[in-house]
């Protein structure tokens, strides 16, 4: 950007995207939901309720496998919903999740149990029939899923961390007041799914988000040095815990992240998060709510896909989006605080915390509980629900912590996780890899994820251990589409996928999530992607310096070029 000065609302000038027509005519995201919910002739819904729906943490989706038939045969599309419950932090009870459990047995269409990578879970496979059913089961267990979807600050993240008890706590609380802060605050949530009465004359206002909300989704993380397993840099506003002496004193601020593009518009591209500052733990809700203000005041509300918090920071310059932070909060940033990160993963089997209990993380492949042959994971965790004492933690990388264990229960948990396949022998290489939803019931996807990426570890694994590496690892990612759900442009290796059958490869990102890849192949087959990948790995096994991660190898012997600044050269 130039050094241009900008002064008063930086709004964009043009015609307003449709989507902001329907959340202004929504009545506070109403629209006609009710109504929707009451027409027993489709099983979706319908007109501007297709896409308020989603403010409420639902999906409508339909099973793509099953597209072309029904098609054929003109039927309707089996439409379902996809719902994601609201779990700031990721911290669940054991007793809320067997109420979970219990739903997602008797009352979805796959009888599984998705844990995402925004650190909470999903249903899929919903009927429209027994969506009321799902918020009152929610709601009777204190959960909800307001807010986890479209243009609003959706599920906050925060660092598992389960080594600093006692730190976790303190932020893992901040986090939670984070997310109850930024809340729609409309009534509508409650009169439409729990039934509550509506009042004669609606008097909702959004004093925050504003009438119209947001111009686009945003993402918020806190995060604990020196593990990044949250990816910060994917997310719109991140909190870096800053420590003396093992006291929280306050946080680093760093804004603008986020990873979504599109492989036809090069105006789209990743970014990682801008540093704004240091700021003391007093002052946490006043940031928040000054930057969310920015963004919900001068983000692009003419075009979707330059909407996020990333493309207001480039078009206005970070210096002048700070300024008008400051400016509205009253709070003045520190400079930086020194921080470093060493790793982003989880940490699986067991860690002892501080607090002398116990923590087991066990690894859930692609984040799905489902009860497999000679593997019933699903029915595992609720086993162990039915005994444990703590709560489970769920990760940003769709795993599972078994949380505050004590001693004396140890043992016995750890015999029932491996009764049910939740532990084995597990590489390295697998607990590093990470793929979205996509097929059969994502509506964006182009290629198959989630359902490749066992496979495909698989035989990146034979590769490793061909070369001499299988104690070693890459940070891989398979998403089925360029929305940047499974974070494939903060990994070493990325595919993306653009047709059925058919990935661009990104190479060059690192282990711990703060460098953006570049494109290294495009349009290219799984089978294709191996072949690459076998001699690039044979290259990284024989000329690798000592502990090099692959991404900083690709770098270094130029088998990409390094993406310095994203917004002008991320296409290059």
């Amino acid at each position: 950007m130039s050094n241009q000065k900008y002064s008063g609302p930086l709004l964009i000038k043009g015609k307003l995207v449709d989507a902001e027509r329907m959340k202004a005519q929504s009545c506070y995201l109403r629209g006609s939901i009710s109504e929707d919910l009451n027409n027993n002739l489709s099983g979706g819904f319908s007109g501007d309720n297709f896409f308020l729906i989603r403010f409420h943490g639902m999906y409508q989706q339909d099973d793509r496998d099953l597209r072309a038939e029904r098609a054929e045969q003109k039927l309707d599309a089996k439409h379902a919903m996809m719902l994601r419950c609201r779990l700031p932090g990721g911290i669940i009870t054991t007793g809320q999740w067997l109420a979970i459990d219990k739903f997602a047995t008797e009352n979805t269409l796959y009888g599984s149990i998705r844990l995402t990578n925004r650190q909470t879970f999903q249903f899929h496979g919903i009927l429209k029939k027994n969506l009321k059913l799902t918020h009152k089961i929610l709601n009777s267990v204190g959960l909800d899923s307001l807010g986890t979807a479209n243009d609003v600050n959706r599920n906050v993240l925060c660092s598992s961390n389960p080594m600093e008890s006692i730190l976790h706590q303190e932020v893992y609380e901040t986090a939670k007041k984070i997310s109850e802060h930024l809340l729609p605050r409309t009534k509508a949530y409650a009169e439409i799914w729990l039934d509550k009465q509506q009042a004669t004359t609606i008097s909702d206002s959004e004093p925050i988000l504003g009438k119209t909300y947001l111009p686009r989704k945003f993402k918020t993380t806190f995060v604990i040095p020196p593990h990044n397993e949250v990816d910060l840099h994917a997310n719109d506003m991140n909190f870096i815990a800053i420590t003396e002496n093992g006291i929280l004193t306050g946080f680093n601020l760093l804004v603008g992240g986020g990873l979504s593009i599109d492989h036809n518009d090069k105006t789209t591209y990743p970014r990682t998060a801008t540093e704004f500052g240091y700021l003391s733990k007093n002052n946490i809700l006043k940031i928040a709510e000054a930057v969310i203000s920015v963004q919900r005041d001068w983000g692009n509300r003419t075009n979707r896909k330059n909407a996020k918090t990333k493309y207001t920071l480039e078009r206005v310059t970070p210096h002048v989006f700070k300024a008008e932070v400051e400016n509205r909060s009253g709070v003045t940033f520190e400079p930086i605080r020194h921080y470093h990160f060493i790793t982003r993963g989880d940490r699986f089997g067991w860690v002892h915390g501080i607090d002398d209990k116990w923590n087991l993380t066990l690894f859930i492949e692609n984040g799905r509980l489902l009860d497999y042959p000679n593997r019933p994971l699903k029915t595992g965790i609720a086993e162990i629900a039915k005994i444990h004492k703590g709560v489970f933690r769920l990760t940003a990388n769709q795993n599972l912590i078994v949380s505050g264990v004590t001693q004396s229960e140890k043992e016995k948990i750890e015999t029932m996780a491996r009764l049910y396949g939740l532990m084995g022998n597990t590489s390295h290489q697998r607990h590093h890899s990470m793929a979205c939803v996509s097929f059969p019931t994502c509506p964006l996807a182009m290629a198959e994820a989630e359902r490749i990426l066992p496979e495909f570890v698989t035989h990146i694994e034979k590769i490793m251990k061909k070369y001499g590496m299988e104690d070693e690892y890459i940070v891989l990612r398979i998403t089925g589409c360029p929305n940047g759900c499974a974070r494939a442009l903060l990994a070493e290796i990325g595919l993306i996928g653009r047709s059925p059958g058919r990935y661009n490869m990104y190479l060059g990102g690192n282990r711990i999530g703060t460098r953006i890849p570049r494109i290294y192949q495009k349009n290219i087959s799984i089978e294709d992607a191996l072949k690459i990948l076998d001699k690039l790995i044979y290259q990284w096994s024989n000329l690798r310096e000592e502990n090099e991660g692959f991404g900083d190898f690709a770098i270094r012997n130029s088998l990409i070029k390094p993406v310095l600044d994203p917004a002008r050269d991320f296409w290059q």
